[in-house]
């Protein structure tokens, strides 16, 4: 009997070296418990070969079960960023236990793997795949499925046993194939993201492919996780309140109850920037100081012009920075963009100037007046569409967040422009229109 049992275990151990693949899709449909008692029973180097072929979703129930002895042993001469994918499906607190148990050069090239900016990709998606292999038949596939409860799952992604991605099969298809077939008769290829990818990429590809999600993977084409519809929408809608705060000289990190001095030191340096500009504004105004002194009903006016160039130009700033946003224009298209804004600008303007003329006509009782004030609308109101459409696209391709500095730009712009174009033309045409 125990010469049988020697030669069982002997024959056990030779299958588990030589086909580890084969061994670990067997042992997918084990229990984790008695999935670790056959690991504990190989030699490490076995062990691991059959580890690191392991479906995902067992992984990450094996890891949380196994003693720190055998982790150590499994991860000490593994491949690290094979390691990161297995542990990223545990939660932020069971990834520091289990990296602190490892030599530290590993654990910091682990954490390298785990550690993605917001924004991008790896940084959204979530690690939690259903992963199987081509050559896995529909009732095996069905059975694990069953296994895993009440997921919502509606597309399975076919690995190669390297982990790297070779398509996808939507849950449909699995549920009304025949027992029989394999994954392989059902496999599509699956459009895919880089990790680093920015989340305008994420949604270009989303958009553009009618997806409800994408698959994330690595410069080897590993598959690292998966990017859901509604996790980009609520990453999408924080990116926009930021912008929001950050176009107003808001920091993107205050909420609605920050601490007093956090949100005083996100503002103040902004509020000193504004009043620059406000001086640099009010200099124009102080050049045509004689021609406000002979004529002092200008100075009701100046308001009108600033209001209307400054709102002309948030609205082409508003329209760029959604295009930007959403991928819908690139920085090399800044001249059709720019030439839009000026007809939009010149065309408004010009309905504007006949409104404010006649309102001007009426009240100052002067033609000329209305004249300069109408020539100066149409004038500030096409330099304001173009600054709007420009400003932004100008930020971004010298690498800066447009979002932050683009309205303080734009309204010392359309300050400067409006108040030049109205006092300059009342200066120059005073005489011509009889402006007194």
């Amino acid at each position: 009997m125990e010469t049988n049992n020697s030669a069982q275990v002997s024959l056990s151990r030779a299958f588990f070296k030589q086909y580890p693949k084969d061994a670990a899709n067997i042992l997918d449909n084990f229990e984790p418990e008695i999935i670790l008692d056959y690991l504990r029973q190989l030699p490490i180097a076995n062990a691991r070969a059959v580890f690191s072929k392991l479906n995902p979703d067992i992984v990450t129930e094996i890891i949380s079960q196994m003693e720190d002895k055998l982790f150590v042993q499994l991860f000490s001469n593994i491949n690290t960023h094979l390691g990161a994918r297995m542990l990223s499906r545990l939660d932020p607190e069971n990834i520091i236990s289990k990296l602190d148990l490892l030599p530290d050069l590993i654990a910091r090239e682990i954490k390298d793997f785990l550690n993605y900016q917001p924004g991008m990709a790896g940084y959204l998606m979530e690690t939690n795949v259903i992963t199987f292999d081509a050559d896995n038949d529909i009732a095996n596939v069905l059975n694990k499925l069953r296994k895993l409860g009440d997921r919502k799952i509606a597309v399975v992604y076919i690995t190669n046993e390297d982990g790297q991605l070779l398509g996808k099969i939507p849950l449909q298809h699995i549920a009304i194939a025949q027992p029989g077939d394999k994954l392989s008769s059902l496999m599509e290829q699956s459009p895919s993201v880089n990790a680093m990818a920015s989340r305008e990429e994420v949604l270009e590809i989303i958009e553009k492919e009618f997806l409800l999600q994408i698959p994330v993977i690595d410069i080897n084409n590993n598959l690292l996780g998966v990017i859901r519809n509604d996790a980009l929408i609520s990453a999408t809608k924080k990116e926009i309140t930021e912008n929001l705060q950050a176009m107003f000289g808001a920091g993107r990190e205050e909420q609605a109850l920050s601490k007093v001095s956090f949100a005083v030191r996100k503002r103040l340096p902004w509020l000193q920037v504004n009043l620059a500009t406000a001086f640099l504004a009010s200099l124009v105004v102080g050049f045509f100081e004689d021609t406000i002194a002979q004529i002092t009903i200008l100075a009701v006016f100046l308001p009108v012009v600033a209001g209307q160039s400054g709102n002309t130009g948030s609205q082409a700033l508003a329209v760029t920075m959604r295009g930007l946003a959403l991928k819908e224009i690139r920085i090399s298209q800044w001249f059709r963009v720019a030439r839009k804004e000026i007809m939009v600008g010149f065309i408004n303007g010009v309905a504007v100037a006949l409104t404010t003329g006649i309102i001007v006509y009426f009240w100052a009782s002067s033609m000329g007046i209305a004249i300069v004030i109408g020539i100066s609308m149409i004038l500030s109101m096409i330099i304001a569409g173009f600054a709007g459409a420009v400003i932004p696209m100008l930020l971004k391709a010298v690498g800066q967040d447009p979002a932050t500095s683009s309205s303080i730009i734009l309204t010392t712009v359309t300050d400067i422009c409006g108040f030049l174009s109205f006092l300059g033309l009342a200066t120059a045409l005073s005489s011509a229109l009889g402006i007194t």
